[in-house]
């Protein structure tokens, strides 16, 4: 059984093998370095539980060393105590002894190690080893999926092979089912910790009811804020991208497809500092006074981990790769889109309603991919101003397609006073007309379009000028 290029070996209840067909030569693996982990475990409970958390069953290259690696787990996870005796035990209660070895085997592992010591420096090798092993792997099916595709899906076999290796490099393990019991047990550990206060409730928006009903923008969301032209979506869009990056210290990007960098930084400039908007493009309005402001809110930016991007043509393929990067490099937790409707795939599609939809479908994909929220804004089509209060819907989202059926959240904004200036002046509904986890629920906020913000309605709002 010690054959060390795996030969002799065939998938099957002691583990499934990365066979050779994948390959074109022996694949890389240590049988010494996965021998004496094994061997150290058997010999130490510290071993066990250091070496548990760095390597996974399947990074064992040899079926039986993944058996013997599980058995010893199984035994530790129970605070039951480990060594050969019990461990050959366990895998004869299985009916998988005699496919590792036998005792015999278990006895020669622990004389194989000196020492329980460098049971760590093995786990190591061994890992390293399994990666190597999983980039070619990668390697492969990216090539097969590049000889097999057609051309016109050369942008989804790009995706397909950033998303391969992205899985990687973060070293997940796919798994694609698993058992309700522990499923619900850390449910139930997750409330726990929310009511001891030791979990984040989400990404926060800045705005006190909406973050109390929706308990924060939660990783995996896929969140629209859809509106009328100049009806404030990009306004709200950046006010939820100002409280996360400046105010939480939470990795934000916001994708510009409408506005330059120049026209958001002064919108977030107004915001953040209170000088109206129009002042910003007025010299002569740039007091010295409102010269300190400036400067001391640009002093505060100099380590904020908001980034902008305002790239013409954006293609969802390089949103993708871009969220990917800032992921792996700044733990990115929120992305904001601003908007759906000028994101284009650079291929040809039966019809705009149909691209839409699979940039809907895409972007909820990538936020459950990256575990963060991803704030899409989008255009309503004119059905709100065919009814007399105005007020838009949800079926009124613009070349809609899935989006309403994959959003998780979606925001309509609403302002009286856009079509009747008498009508609640400063006044916005924020209309929640989906809620996946909770209730619906209509916000009230003001808007102070001069500054570019909304922001909760302050007790004294009727004496404040907008």
């Amino acid at each position: 059984m010690g054959n060390r290029n795996g030969g002799g070996y065939v998938p099957g209840a002691t583990g499934t093998p990365v066979r050779d067909a994948l390959f074109d030569r022996v694949p890389p693996h240590d049988d010494d370095a996965e021998m004496a982990v094994l061997g150290g475990m058997l010999m130490s409970k510290d071993a066990i539980g250091e070496v548990s958390q760095m390597i996974e069953v399947t990074d064992f290259y040899q079926p039986k060393h993944q058996t013997i690696y599980e058995a010893i787990i199984n035994l530790f996870s129970a605070s039951q105590p480990v060594d050969a005796v019990l461990v050959a035990n366990e895998l004869l209660k299985h009916g998988d002894l005699d496919k590792v070895g036998g005792a015999d085997y278990l006895h020669s592992l622990v004389a194989a190690v000196p020492t329980a010591a460098n049971a760590t420096y093995y786990a190591e090798i061994v890992h390293q080893r399994a990666i190597l092993r999983n980039v070619i792997a990668a390697g492969t099916k990216i090539a097969q999926l590049g000889y097999s595709a057609e051309g016109s899906q050369a942008e989804d076999v790009v995706n397909l092979a950033q998303a391969e290796v992205y899985e990687m490099s973060v070293g997940k393990v796919r798994q694609d089912y698993s058992a309700i019991y522990p499923v619900v047990r850390d449910t139930l550990d997750q409330i726990d910790k929310l009511q001891q206060g030791l979990v984040n409730k989400g990404v926060p928006t800045g705005f006190h009811d909406i973050d109390d009903v929706t308990q924060g923008l939660q990783p995996g969301q896929m969140v629209v804020v859809a509106g009328r032209p100049a009806m404030g979506k990009s306004t709200l869009g950046i006010d939820f991208a100002r409280a996360a990056a400046l105010h939480h210290n939470l990795t934000t990007i916001v994708f510009s497809l409408e506005m330059s960098k120049v026209e958001l930084a002064q919108r977030i400039i107004s915001a953040e500092t209170d000088i109206p908007l129009g002042a910003l493009r007025r010299a002569d309005e740039i007091t010295p006074e409102r010269w300190n402001t400036l400067n001391s809110f640009w002093t505060k930016l100099e380590s904020a981990p908001l980034f902008i991007d305002d790239s013409p043509n954006m293609s969802l393929m390089e949103i993708r790769a871009k969220c990917r990067r800032l992921k792996q490099t700044n733990d990115l937790k929120l992305v904001v889109i601003d908007y759906l409707q000028l994101m284009t795939s650079g291929k040809q599609v039966e019809s705009r309603q149909q691209e839409v939809s699979e940039f809907s479908r895409a972007l909820k994909l990538l936020a459950k991919e990256l575990e963060v929220p991803v704030v899409a804004l989008s255009q309503l089509n004119r059905g709100p101003e065919m009814r007399n209060d105005k007020k838009p819907q949800l079926s009124d989202l613009r070349e809609s397609g899935s989006i309403e059926q994959d959003a998780d959240v979606v925001f309509l904004v609403h302002r009286p006073d856009f079509y009747d200036k008498e009508d609640r002046p400063g006044e916005a509904d924020i209309i929640m007309a989906k809620h996946r986890n909770g209730p619906t629920e209509t916000f009230h906020l003001a808007f102070l379009g001069a500054m570019s913000k909304f922001q909760d309605m302050p007790q004294d709002y009727s004496n404040q000028g907008v």
